[in-house]
């Protein structure tokens, strides 16, 4: 065994028992570990070296080795690179990387495997408390939309306000260009696109679906009244019954219309997601079963509305030095 070897196998060894005791230590996570019974390992595949973890009602016990009958396998090319991705802090660029050279591999069912990842991150962070606390006894806490990065604050697992992240002097100081004797640099404060100052109306949408719905007169093997698109009331059915209408009508129109018939689409990056995006877990599915895709034109609004503001600075950069009236009506139209 080499020097690599001998370095992973540690390493895996004390994932091991950090996550029993993170089990121990917190309920929470303790609970989590109840969710599912599986054995999954991390392995190197040119040194055939690893370790496995079973999980057994709650119960977590691991081993030196490679086991066939795992159900979850995160291999590395070699013990060198899976020492070095898992060695903190983890560099989440490299482990990308890895993905796409295929260095770096997950095989399994879907949902045990990110279950299993996602398990492992959390014996990080469990414990931890995010959030600082407010005086009216909300929390405020830094989270990312697809506009922009936010401040949210929270009261009684309600959302109160979400803002612009406001910068302090322990937040690094920002850029600064010196430009025909115009000093520009931007506010201490982050930047929000406008679609990124509805996420809270978002949430709490009257309009939002929460739960599958059916038009009521509609009958997938049976009279399905097309007619009444738009006119019909609807009626909540079972996530069951959602996923056999679903899957039932992908087959028929295969079946019907042939492989190519079913066209999938995506925007241009307001809905990011494991759902929207394309690359996403929409994308990957219909690869499985079969799709023509639709690639969108560059309709985004970011091109004029950035090259808007481009266009201004530089206006009103002009107009300060030669303030003449059409000059401050160009710059007041242009902000």
């Amino acid at each position: 065994m080499n020097l690599a070897s001998i370095k992973l196998s540690l390493i895996l060894f004390g994932l091991s028992v950090l996550l029993k005791y993170k089990a121990w230590r917190h309920p929470e996570y303790r609970e989590r570990l109840k969710e599912h019974n599986l054995t999954a390992q991390f392995m190197a595949r040119d040194e055939e070296i690893g370790r496995w973890f079973r999980f057994q009602d709650g119960r977590l016990t691991s081993g030196f080795g490679v086991r066939k009958d795992a159900d979850v396998t995160v291999a590395f090319k070699n013990a060198a690179l899976g020492a070095g991705l898992l060695t903190p802090p983890i560099n989440w660029l490299d482990q990308i990387n890895a993905q796409k050279e295929f260095q770096l591999t997950v095989t399994g069912e879907d949902g045990l495997a990110n279950w299993f990842a996602q398990t492992v991150m959390m014996g990080q962070s469990a414990g931890l408390q995010f959030g600082l606390p407010q005086a009216d006894g909300s929390v405020r806490y830094c989270n990312m939309t697809n506009g922009g990065p936010v401040f949210v604050t929270v009261k009684d697992g309600k959302i109160v306000r979400m803002t612009p992240i406001d910068f302090d002097d322990t937040d690094p100081q920002p850029w600064s260009i010196d430009a025909k004797g115009v000093k520009l640099t931007p506010p201490r404060k982050t930047t929000l696109a406008p679609h990124g100052q509805n996420a809270k109306s978002i949430v709490y949408s009257p309009d939002r679906l929460l739960y599958p719905m059916k038009r009521v007169d509609f009958d997938p093997n049976g009279a399905r009244n097309p007619q009444n698109r738009g006119k019909s009331e609807y009626v909540r059915i079972s996530w069951d019954e959602a996923l056999t209408i679903v899957s039932n009508e992908i087959k028929r129109q295969k079946r019907t219309y042939g492989p190519g018939c079913i066209a999938v689409s995506h925007g241009s990056h307001h809905t990011w997601g494991n759902i929207g995006y394309y690359l996403s877990a929409l994308f990957r599915f219909s690869n499985a079963v079969g799709m023509t895709r639709v690639h969108h034109n560059p309709d985004s609004w970011e091109g004029w509305y950035w090259a808007r503001c481009i266009t201004g600075a530089t206006r009103c950069a002009s107009a300060s030095r030669k303030p003449t009236a059409r000059s401050r009506t160009a710059c007041r139209t242009a902000t």
